[in-house]
């Protein structure tokens, strides 16, 4: 199956903490980082989850927000990726924007024009890749 979604990132399953109906996945990527999830009990016993299990975290580009100087700020946003821009394409409306991580993983986010231009963004900026948790989807 392939997928319209620009961030498919691997990793093996963390955890798994179970509440009343949701549930929060945490996935280690190949590079070390962490991206958490919060799905459904459903999706989780449907999936068959278990922690060290194989999984991808699945990541639209338009759900990635990007900060500039934010290392260390407080955010509600469970995922937060620090990484530098590599590529900036800017569209009429839109920038696409691709972050790696020190790890050499690629986040792409997409992002309005005026937003790319209030922050200044170049290639080679430090920027972090934030999202909120509810916006990750696990695929196995």
């Amino acid at each position: 199956m392939k997928i319209s979604a620009r961030n498919v990132l691997a990793g093996k399953i963390q955890s798994i903490t179970r509440g009343a109906v949701n549930a929060e996945v945490t996935l280690i990527l190949q590079g070390g980082e962490t991206v958490t999830s919060i799905i459904t009990n459903g999706s989780v016993d449907s999936l068959e989850l278990k922690e060290g299990q194989p999984a991808y975290a699945v990541i639209k580009a338009s759900e990635v927000m990007i900060g500039k100087g934010v290392e260390g700020v407080k955010l509600s946003a469970r995922n937060q990726l620090a990484g530098k821009v590599t590529k900036l394409q800017a569209g009429m409306v839109s920038c696409e924007v691709v972050i790696e991580l020190p790890s050499g993983t690629a986040v792409v986010a997409s992002i309005t024009r005026d937003g790319a231009t209030e922050l200044g963004l170049k290639d080679g900026d430090m920027v972090s890749a934030i999202v909120k948790a509810s916006s990750v989807l696990i695929g196995v």
